[in-house]
């Protein structure tokens, strides 16, 4: 059946509208990364294997291909001043390409292009140095970190000579196989899991009083200008049964550590189909309705995705939630599976 499936996306996708791809050097995205990318993706733009580039030396967007569909990751990484005209470049080459993870400023100039825009969920930003996890309704996440030290857990950032590949290794795979579905993680919106992180990248991670590794965090960099803007929750990995507290104060603790270099903030990632309100464009109320019954649903929480614990965890931190979009021409349906199938949910 898969290869069945593989050879129908294969004569789908050469139907697909040729788009002219540009090669950029893995230095020259991360190099366009460090003038333009100051939201969540960018990194996994510029990084993300399997992706195909449009656009040129002065800035680019990400995107593949499935079922003859062409999917945008993410926001475009440019000058804010040349978004509008990559946009249209890449719709006139790719014909009806869709756009995932977007935030409001592309969402804008889809939605002059007569694109329908929904919201996908939203993103939790930590304003720093404001967020210091100080009052009452912090009271839970400031236990977490005290109790991880009084039981003698180690909390420390990771330059790779603290905790060997092979122990990473062994986490990451022990982490997959408690999942709801463990036979395969999400891609296109996750890129895979890398045992040594990535360039510009920082890992922090809980060990235990003798030493094992119980938990990590990876976070992907933010820049604008060459600066440094934030940091995105990338990677969680955690052993089986480790305590509650474990991923609560690794994240304090991390946090904490960029707020101390002056950091201007830290995101935890997408929340998907959380809060799923009016996007103040014209949109799908088909595809709303939907998205809200998905969140709410007992059997897509038990079976296929944890929406709500996703949610329910981050809302721990009281961050600032930021509303992320989709958007897709008319007639969506056939896209929508094309889409379901490129991220790996069904």
């Amino acid at each position: 059946m898969a290869s069945l499936r593989n050879r129908i996306d294969d004569l789908l996708d050469r139907r697909a509208p040729a788009v002219p791809m540009v090669s950029l050097t893995g230095e020259r995205r991360l190099a366009l990364l460090r003038r333009h990318g100051d939201f969540s993706l960018a990194y996994s733009t510029a990084t993300q294997d399997g992706l195909s580039y449009f656009g040129g030396e002065d800035g680019y967007l990400a995107f593949q291909t499935k079922m003859g569909r062409h999917f945008v990751l993410a926001d475009p990484v440019v000058d804010a001043g040349a978004r509008a005209a990559l946009l249209r470049r890449f719709i006139e080459a790719a014909g009806a390409p869709w756009f995932v993870q977007i935030g409001r400023a592309t969402a804008a100039v889809l939605a002059e292009l007569g694109y329908r825009i929904n919201r996908l969920g939203v993103e939790t930003v930590l304003p720093l140095p404001a967020t210091d996890f100080s009052g009452g309704r912090n009271g839970t996440v400031r236990y977490s970190e005290r109790w991880l030290g009084k039981k003698g857990y180690v909390l420390a950032e990771d330059d790779g000579s603290l905790v060997p590949a092979k122990d990473i290794e062994a986490l990451s795979d022990e982490w997959r196989a408690g999942r709801i579905v463990s036979r395969r993680e999400m891609a296109f919106l996750n890129r895979p899991f890398a045992t040594v992180p990535g360039p510009l990248m920082r890992r922090f991670v809980l060990l235990d009083g003798e030493g094992r590794l119980v938990a990590l965090l990876d976070y992907d960099p933010m820049f604008s200008g060459g600066r440094v803007v934030g940091y995105t929750t990338a990677f969680k990995r955690k052993v089986a049964g480790a305590t509650s507290h474990a991923e609560i104060g690794l994240t304090k603790f991390s946090v904490d550590r960029f707020r101390a270099e002056g950091v201007p903030a830290v995101t935890l990632g997408l929340s998907p189909l959380a809060d799923i309100g009016p996007s103040g464009f014209a949109e799908s109320a088909l595809w709303r309705a939907a998205f809200e019954r998905a969140f709410r649903s007992g059997l897509v929480n038990r079976t296929r995705f944890n929406l709500q614990g996703q949610a329910a965890f981050k809302r721990r931190f009281h961050g600032e939630e930021e509303p992320v979009y989709i958007a897709f021409p008319k007639g969506s349906a056939f896209g929508m599976l094309a889409l379901l199938r490129l991220v790996k949910a069904i």
